[in-house]
């Protein structure tokens, strides 16, 4: 006989979990405790819950294991609530554990809102953002219960599950052996499968083609299918545009990467996509930064394809009026795994005339949209372009929201060798830094960077504590624009240049120096850009935890970026209307004469 809570731990043990995240409170000591005491798996203690949510999604993303949190009821566990939307948008696969008040203490059937101090009906707030969640409701329930809920998290689309524990029962004597079991035979074939007949078309569409893309997403990583992509692209020559949660995917290969693309890409990758006349969409559910608005006018000429192991992300186009010609249910390993490497041998052409475009299209972008000006001031775009040349080992790049992340995957030249990490979907201010620290906590020996605007910094600065507590030498650069360019830059498109709760007039920042020498990290300052590569060689070498105030202009802005309403390829600052239609292959839409 062990007691619940010691049933869990060992149960996360024995499922492959090294570290767990969770913050102290009165109904989820016994979880804490017990994980504390057990010597397999560590526990670290962050100083908010959203904290620990974004850090267990972070050690996921990072290990490709389950990441756990652990948060008591009330606002322990809503605190976590926008963690957990981070690892639902994406696809992470998260085990949240709450506390819940003592049974004898729950509402039942009173009608009254609250009976147990802090209790809260957390299963019903988080069940849209779960792909599971319950409250346990008998201590026999445990094993079954685990056991369901990570199988449902990591099996088809992976996501986050939630499981809520009463606190009487969290010290409830079990006894193992006599635990129900869940088994998932029952459960139905998560895909349909990748046909013959299905496999045919697409080899007739490659073969037909002249101008194919191929469209690589976040999934590939999800599905552990890099190296299979990798052989899949060269060996039919096809050039890739890639989402931001592929970007150094096939970065060693610069022939066929045509970098990022979207309403925050690049001009040529969009060209590229737009004048396709094949897009071969893998692992990417094409979401609207991904198709422009409106979404019918994505790739308007060209046969699509699209793979992806979630029905309802295939059938969602039929609502925007675009039509998909060929829709693959089926996982990404079963896809690769039918295209034998003779059958790709006899796909292959060498597409001189549009890698003559691509290329044609690449210098069309250096002459219109290069930000690399070697100025005092620093240049973001000439910055993530150092910073990505600086890595010359394996390191982990966790980039937070708004224009630091549109910057990077603009500029950046990552390589294959380079992970990186963004909040792609849910993109929620201050997610880097935990993340960061949840990855750290599996990988101590490789170096993590955290790249955070100074407004997503301010979200979640009391992690520097968290981050010194445990000496983890993480590498914090902080892009310090004075506010939120993102924001200020929606506002000039839209409402006539107001900077309305955006800037130094309506917010504050502290001393950045202070606050970073307080928590013992080491401080650096670069404002200027002959200091960018010395700054880096030093950051690069240093074993301590470090903090770069990156100071920039307030007025530096993404460049070029899609204005909602035009399609992807025609992007701000707009090309002169000649040298637009010159650039474009298939005919232009009204809305860009």
């Amino acid at each position: 006989m062990i007691k619940l809570s010691e049933y869990v731990t060992q149960f996360l043990v024995d499922n492959g979990v090294s570290c767990a995240f969770g913050v102290s409170g009165g109904a989820s000591i016994h979880l804490l405790h017990s994980i504390s005491e057990n010597s397999s798996i560590k526990l670290i203690c962050p100083h908010h819950e959203q904290s620990g949510a974004m850090a267990a999604d972070g050690y996921a993303r990072s290990s490709g294991k389950l990441g756990v949190a652990v948060a008591t009821s009330g606002p322990g566990a809503t605190n976590m609530i926008t963690g957990i939307c981070c690892s639902y948008y994406d696809s992470v696969p998260v085990l949240y554990l709450t506390g819940q008040v003592s049974t004898f203490r729950a509402v039942g059937n009173t009608g009254v809102r609250q009976v147990g101090f802090q209790e809260t009906p957390i299963t019903e707030m988080v069940s849209p953002i779960t792909k599971y969640c319950v409250k346990i409701k008998n201590p026999a329930e445990i094993k079954y219960e685990l056991q369901k809920a990570i199988h449902i998290a990591k099996s088809g689309r992976p996501g986050p599950v939630l499981i809520d524990i009463p606190d009487n029962f969290q010290r409830t004597m079990v006894e193992p052996e006599g635990l129900v079991e869940y088994s998932p035979s029952s459960i139905e074939k998560i895909t349909e499968g990748f046909s013959n007949e299905k496999l045919k078309l697409i080899q007739m569409a490659i073969k037909k083609s002249k101008r194919p893309v191929i469209i690589a997403g976040w999934g590939l990583n999800l599905a552990g299918v890099q190296e299979s992509f990798r052989q899949f692209s060269t060996g039919l020559n096809i050039p890739v545009a890639c989402t931001w949660g592929a970007s150094n995917i096939l970065s060693d290969n610069k022939t066929l990467n045509l970098g990022t693309f979207g309403t925050h890409g690049t001009r040529s990758a969009n060209f590229a996509v737009q004048n396709a006349d094949l897009i071969i969409s893998l692992g990417s559910r094409l979401d609207t930064k991904a198709t422009g608005t409106p979404v019918n006018t994505f790739a308007r000429e060209a046969i699509k394809v699209m793979v992806d192991i979630d029905e309802n992300e295939l059938g969602k186009f039929r609502h925007f009026d675009l039509t998909m010609d060929l829709l693959v249910h089926a996982d990404l390993a079963e896809f690769f795994s039918r295209f034998e490497t003779n059958n790709i041998s006899d796909l292959r052409d060498d597409y001189e005339n549009w890698f003559a475009q691509v290329k044609a299209w690449k210098e069309l972008e250096k002459s219109v949209d290069s930000q690399i000006a070697q100025t005092q001031e620093i240049n973001p775009y000439n910055f993530f372009e150092k910073f990505s040349g600086s890595l010359s080992s394996a390191s982990k790049i966790f980039i937070d929201t708004g224009c630091s992340i549109a910057w990077a995957m603009q500029a950046a030249n990552f390589k294959e060798m380079h992970s990186v990490f963004h909040d792609f979907n849910n993109t929620a201010m201050g997610w880097a830094l935990p993340a960061s620290i949840g990855s750290h906590a599996e990988y101590p020996l490789i170096d993590h960077y955290c790249i955070v605007g100074d407004g997503a910094f301010m979200m979640t600065m009391q992690e520097l504590a968290t981050v010194r507590h445990h000496n983890l030498p993480l590498k914090i650069f902080l892009i310090n624009n004075g506010g939120y360019s993102m924001i200020k830059q929606t506002q000039e498109q839209w409402l006539e240049s107001k900077h309305i709760a955006s800037g130094l007039k309506d917010i504050s920042f502290p001393s950045f120096e202070k606050v970073a020498k307080s928590f013992g990290f080491r401080y650096l300052e670069l404002s200027e850009t002959k200091e960018i590569d010395n700054t880096l060689n030093k950051v690069v070498t240093m074993t301590d935890p470090v903090f770069v105030n990156l100071i920039i202009s307030p007025d530096a802005r993404v460049i070029p970026q899609v204005k909602f309403g035009r399609a992807n390829e025609d992007m701000e600052p707009l090309l002169s209307r000649e040298q637009f239609h010159k650039a474009m292959i298939i005919p232009s839409l009204p809305s860009s004469d």
